[in-house]
């Protein structure tokens, strides 16, 4: 059993992955001063898709073939488990878009806050987000109309650094008391000046941080003030299905995928990285496993944490209430929810079959009868 357990990891770790460094650290991870919930997820990242959690045994209705799959972590912060979760929450975003301009904007935090990140990071995130909300509802209450926001909090920089920010995707107008839809402008181009954002962004976070943490926010009140904040707003997306694509990369993402890591030795990690300061140069950033480590830890978000806010018109409440009601009005053609299927992995050996599931087995491996048996190894979501 256990030489086949050993065939099968080997087969579904085939690239260089986090969890391949987190086995390099071993115990030494122990040194790195990480909280009890970082240990609990970075174990997870490491056991995903490994007997540890057990697995499944398929067979195809097409070619006949045996084959065995482990079971995945299923964890946010796991750079093998975000898939599924990435594709069912864009389609339940699909259904909800309506016929009118949507803009990104990006919200981000000062270098100067980031020490309070990393002592209470659900402080620092949920003014981040009440923040940016509320300087958008301001803008938008001038218009005299109810805005609205979907955004997803990244706190990564490309080479792991701290950076906390949120990306938005804000419709280019909002709903009057009448319950019509109003453009911001007429011609769909143009959202908020940026300046403008920034210094009432900044203004609102700083007086929620004093209100919350008055003793921290006098730690940091002068590096807070002393330079402009950032507020970047893109060009409008060329269409709904653009704004799907979008959502499809960024709503979620986590710290680095595996892809990017080039290579793993017995004390250093390399990984590719863009340099956003040299216009998106892409360069490679060598690091111990430790700091590597360490620095993955800085992302992983606090237990329950909501990492995608929905505001606005776009919050639950609204849409539940009102969203087809404005539909109508706009004329938007609303798409049938598709009834779930259950999920058929296609067969790994005559890539015609699908596969079906016929017996499970925990960490002990798998049963007697199927180590004799005829199979193949794959790794699939499950």
């Amino acid at each position: 059993m256990g030489a086949e357990q050993s065939r099968v990891v080997s087969t579904e770790r085939s690239r260089s992955e986090v969890a391949h460094v987190l086995e390099k650290l071993g115990n030494k991870i122990e040194n790195l001063g990480l909280n009890t919930w970082q240990l609990r997820t970075l174990s997870a990242v490491r056991r995903c898709r490994t007997a540890a959690l057990g697995g499944h045994i398929d067979t195809c209705d097409s070619c006949g073939k045996i084959n065995i799959s482990y079971n995945s972590c299923r964890n946010r912060h796991c750079p093998k488990c975000q898939g599924k979760n990435r594709e069912d929450w864009i389609q339940a975003r699909q259904s909800e878009l309506l016929p009118v301009p949507y803009f990104h904007v990006v919200f981000t935090l000062p270098d100067s806050i980031n020490s309070l990140a990393m002592q209470d990071p659900r402080l620092v995130y949920d003014i981040l987000f009440e923040s940016t909300w509320e300087t958008l509802k301001t803008f938008g209450k001038k218009k005299e109309i109810q805005s609205g926001m979907i955004a997803v909090l990244h706190t990564w920089g490309q080479n792991l650094s701290l950076h906390p920010h949120l990306h938005c995707i804000v419709p280019g107008g909002g709903v009057d008391k009448n319950g019509k839809w109003q453009n911001m402008r007429g011609d769909g181009t143009f959202l908020f000046p940026v300046r403008a954002l920034s210094k009432v962004f900044r203004a609102k976070y700083c007086a929620k941080l004093k209100e919350k943490a008055p003793i921290k926010y006098e730690q940091i009140r002068q590096d807070l003030w002393r330079k402009p904040w950032v507020v970047f707003a893109k060009k409008p997306f060329g269409s709904p299905k653009s704004v799907i694509e979008y959502l499809g990369r960024y709503s979620h993402k986590i710290a680095i995928s595996n892809n990017r890591i080039q290579s793993i030795d017995d004390q250093n990690v390399t990984f590719s990285y863009k340099d956003y300061r040299q216009n998106g140069f892409k360069k490679q950033m060598t690091l111990s496993h430790q700091e590597f480590i360490r620095r993955f830890a800085l992302h992983i978000l606090p237990k329950r944490f909501v990492k995608i806010r929905h505001y606005g018109f776009l919050s639950s409440t609204w849409k539940r209430q009102k969203l087809k009601l404005l539909q109508e009005k706009l004329k938007v053609k609303v798409l049938e929810k598709a009834e779930k299927k259950p999920f058929l992995p296609q067969c790994p050996c005559c890539k015609t079959g699908n596969l079906h599931r016929i017996a499970v087995f925990d960490q002990r491996g798998p049963p007697a009868w199927y180590l004799g048996g005829s199979h193949s190894s794959s790794s699939y979501e499950s």
